[in-house]
């Protein structure tokens, strides 16, 4: 059975969110999303609190969007960048219930796109891309009704000062050198090929990636109507919803 590809246009985060969701509910064979967010947004983990990671207020003054996700994880903020996803049955042979070792695998397929434009990236528990010590990619995960969801990010460009105007630090004195860490720590495509990288470059060479790293051929696909009719009643009845981005 090949799996389905789908290679999307930007969306807003609550689309974003609502698909994901929505393909993981839906889920009959293993699925690939592609997508970038339009506007930029800032993302928190299911378990954070929106009040304490993220500048509500700059949010609005910039048009950048926050949403609560339904995977784990920390606060991230989109911009310049590839977030990919995949929804797979757990009991799909290349699908460990370790949930350690399932992270290792799918993010071994992107290690293997990633080498097609020369990046040698290195994987670090739990859900991390290095390259040369720099993160490149991080990732977070949900388990729901025998199936799972993985996303996660490649930045192709980082605008850190820009990142840290949204998100909250514990203390504004240290927001200087907390961004000259981050700097030093952070790292992404453009930086370390020192060239321009397209999302559609970075498409074609994360499918490659999969194809060749679990041995299957993917099938281009859209959303289906059935999908994004679920997709468009999550977002109203919860991603765009108060209840839910501020429930903790």
């Amino acid at each position: 059975m090949k799996w389905r590809l789908i290679i999307d246009r930007p969306r807003d985060a609550f689309t974003n969110m609502a698909i994901d969701f929505a393909l993981l509910k839906l889920n009959k064979r293993p699925t690939v999303r592609f997508y970038e967010w339009l506007p930029a947004a800032v993302s928190i983990g299911y378990f954070q609190s929106l009040k304490e990671e993220v500048d509500i207020k700059k949010c609005d003054e910039l048009g950048i969007d926050y949403v609560r996700r339904i995977t784990g994880g920390g606060a991230v903020f989109h911009d310049k960048e590839l977030t990919y996803s995949i929804t797979i049955a757990e009991k799909n042979d290349f699908i460990s219930r370790d949930i350690n070792k399932s992270y290792e695998t799918i993010c071994s397929a992107i290690i293997a796109g990633l080498e097609n434009i020369d990046i040698s990236a290195e994987y670090v528990p739990l859900n991390d891309l290095v390259v040369n010590g720099k993160k490149i990619s991080g990732c977070a995960q949900t388990r729901k009704q025998k199936k799972l969801l993985q996303h996660g990010t490649l930045l192709i460009e980082t605008d850190v000062s820009k990142m840290f105007s949204v998100l909250k630090v514990p203390n504004e004195k240290i927001k200087g050198k907390l961004i000259k860490n981050v700097k030093e720590r952070v790292t992404s495509l453009k930086k370390e090929l020192e060239r321009e990288v397209s999302f559609e470059e970075l498409c074609k060479a994360l499918q490659q990636g999969f194809e060749d790293y679990f041995d299957i051929e993917f099938e281009f696909d859209e959303i289906t109507k059935e999908e994004f009719y679920l997709a468009e009643k999550l977002k109203q009845e919860k991603f765009l919803k108060k209840e839910w981005n501020f429930k903790r």
